[in-house]
């Protein structure tokens, strides 16, 4: 059988069509049926940051995702990406170049000449192998990459937030603590110093009195520290100067009792903006090869041009030296010396290496769900444990310090009894505080939107960057 020219190009063309290497297995590689330790398969909900019921939270969300400025560096880096995939674009259209000259010279035997021309040149390259669109595809597809990391900052800021709030409620409870420790502790030296005058309590007691107060003081001191950090740590999420001026009445953390709809393993693919993101940017390195591949390929260009040259600027129009020209062109690779080749070789190594980024941040969103849902439950069981041990060592300081009155005791059964019951009231706190933090880091974990608040009006997928 003889083949035709036009039937030798197709099976060329063929020959050199790169399809893609993505190995798609990994898309849902290992993703178990349910959870390890849980059977649930409700689905998960969005609108997690509703069950809080916080205004003013709401509004510090609402700021923060306004005047972030890492995230407002993220939003720029999406508009970035849009550009280059406009720049992609035009690569489709013919490039139209115009130029005009002018001079004026003088020879040797001293005449004096003028000198103008224009010419409209116009290029265009033919995407026979595809080669552009697949530059298209790459831009395009990093910018789908850029967009969905950026919804997964946003969501990741909400939370930081979130939390930043309650380790302020946390560290201010801690600090009404511990300024009550100091009053506790004035009161019971002023007891003690004036049974000592009268006779009734030893100077030992006295010393130990002293030293706890002292103690307590510069407890006192470091916390109101942490509580002044706590508060500029907010602020710096909310983009304001971190000068500690924020102020609110909130003193109290929410005991979340509820359990959260876990959805099925598999729905975290699709939910979560951060495994998506590294999901589009597995393709994009596809589409890399391809375009590394393709270079090895001849290009073919079409030029044309229209020029006029004349002794006076006026003249140019004229058309009485009006010039054309029609130019295709084909350009091969012939030797590089292997460097096309190993160009190809990298895309492709760099395209395995992002699929194993994108397998190493899927089982590390299985890992945080996995640890947080362990966590809760084990939480839940430590607040109870911690909320028994601070009613008998609440119970036990009163009985104590009253024993002691009665001469039952020594100071120093006083001072263990205060300790426990200041110790159980303060692992209260923090724990109250870390179940939050746990809810809070398995939302996120999950992908969970917190936009469906009211009060929370998150930015719309075209619309990156807030109104400037």
């Amino acid at each position: 059988m003889k083949l035709t020219p036009s039937l030798f190009v197709v099976v060329w063309l063929s020959g050199c069509v790169k399809t893609s290497q993505v190995d798609n297995e990994i898309r849902n590689a290992g993703v178990p049926q349910n959870w390890q330790v849980s059977e649930k398969t409700m689905p998960a909900t969005d609108n997690w940051f509703a069950q809080f019921s916080q205004p003013k939270l709401s509004r510090l969300v609402n700021e923060a995702l306004d005047n972030n400025q890492s995230l407002r560096q993220k939003a720029y880096d999406v508009k970035i990406l849009e550009q280059k995939l406009v720049q992609a674009d035009a690569n489709f259209w013919p490039d139209l170049d115009l130029g005009l000259n002018t001079g004026r010279s003088k020879s040797i035997s001293g005449s004096v000449s003028n000198s103008s021309s224009i010419e409209l040149e116009a290029s265009y390259e033919l995407d026979i192998w595809g080669k552009l669109s697949a530059a298209q595809q790459q831009a395009n597809l990093d910018y789908f990459a850029a967009k969905a990391q950026y919804q997964q900052d946003k969501q990741t800021l909400v939370a930081n937030v979130v939390s930043s709030w309650f380790d302020w409620i946390a560290a201010k409870q801690l600090t009404n603590l511990f300024e009550q420790r100091v009053n506790n502790a004035k009161q019971n030296l002023d007891i003690i110093e004036s049974g000592y005058q009268q006779g009734l309590n030893a100077a030992l007691d006295v010393y130990l009195s002293r030293n706890e107060l002292n103690s307590e003081l510069s407890n006192y001191a470091e916390q109101q520290d942490k509580h002044l950090q706590s508060v500029r740590n907010i602020e710096r999420l909310l983009g304001r100067y971190p000068d500690a001026s924020l102020t609110s009445t909130q003193l109290t953390l929410p005991l979340l009792t509820t359990d959260i709809p876990l959805g099925m393993p598999l729905d975290i693919i699709s939910r979560k903006p951060e495994l998506l993101a590294s999901w589009y940017q597995v393709l994009a390195k596809d589409a890399g090869v391809a375009f590394a591949h393709k270079q090895r390929f001849p290009s073919i260009n079409l030029r044309a041009s229209i020029s006029n040259n004349a002794d006076e600027l006026t003249n140019l129009l004229s058309g009485s030296s009006l010039a054309w020209s029609l130019l295709g062109g084909l350009t091969a690779p012939l030797f590089r010396a292997g460097d096309l080749k190993a160009n190809e070789e990298i895309a492709r190594l760099q395209l395995k290496q992002q699929e194993q980024i994108y397998l190493d941040t899927l089982y590390n969103a299985f890992s945080n769900v996995e640890n947080a849902i362990t966590a809760e439950s084990s939480l839940k069981k430590r607040y109870q444990s911690t909320l028994a041990a601070q009613q008998n060592a609440e119970a036990a300081e009163t009985l104590a310090f009253e024993q002691y009155q009665r001469g039952l005791v020594t100071y120093t059964t006083v001072l263990e009894a205060q300790g426990r019951s200041f110790n159980a009231q303060s692992a209260l706190i923090q724990i109250k505080n870390q179940l939050l933090a746990n809810r809070i880091n398995l939302h996120l974990a999950l992908g969970g939107d917190f936009s469906n608040d009211k009060n929370i009006q998150d930015n719309k997928q075209e619309d990156v960057l807030p109104n400037e």
